[in-house]
């Protein structure tokens, strides 16, 4: 257990970030991607 705790801490929160970041992007890279698919119909009018 006590080499558990240090793993966990020096593993988990940099695990935790990138988790975190790439919803983030993902969220955004839907907006993109939803954006790029109505720009035709957008160009048409």
């Amino acid at each position: 257990m006590e080499t558990l705790l240090p793993l966990i801490q020096d593993v988990g929160f940099p695990i935790i970030v990138t988790f975190y970041l790439l919803y983030r992007i993902e969220t955004k890279l839907d907006g993109v991607i939803e954006s790029i698919q109505n720009l035709p119909d957008k160009m048409k009018q």
